[in-house]
């Protein structure tokens, strides 16, 4: 497929590219080269090849969630500077 310097300077706008005019022509003719290279690969036989996301097997690699008890409020509560017994009290950030 013979890429235009139109259809790049199509494409470079979607992408917000602004191309000098050897710029365009050089992006015209690795255009060209990509394609050719997809062309050669649609050409291969991958009838019996089943289709893949992942190059290795995708698998959960996180441990099981497992509900446990938390630590004692006091115990959390007692390095704060300025505790009311529930939570840490803060200075007012928002008037």
């Amino acid at each position: 497929m013979k890429i235009t310097e139109e259809m790049v300077d199509y494409v470079s706008a979607l992408a917000r590219l602004k191309l000098a005019d050897e710029e365009r022509s050089a992006m015209a003719a690795e255009l060209e080269h990509i394609l050719e290279y997809m062309e050669m690969l649609g050409g291969l036989d991958t009838h019996d090849i089943a289709p893949m996301s992942h190059i290795f097997p995708v698998r959960n690699v996180l441990r099981a969630d497992v509900a446990a008890p938390s630590m004692d409020r006091a115990v959390l509560l007692s390095g704060a500077p300025v505790p009311d017994g529930e939570a840490f009290l803060v200075p007012k950030a928002v008037d």
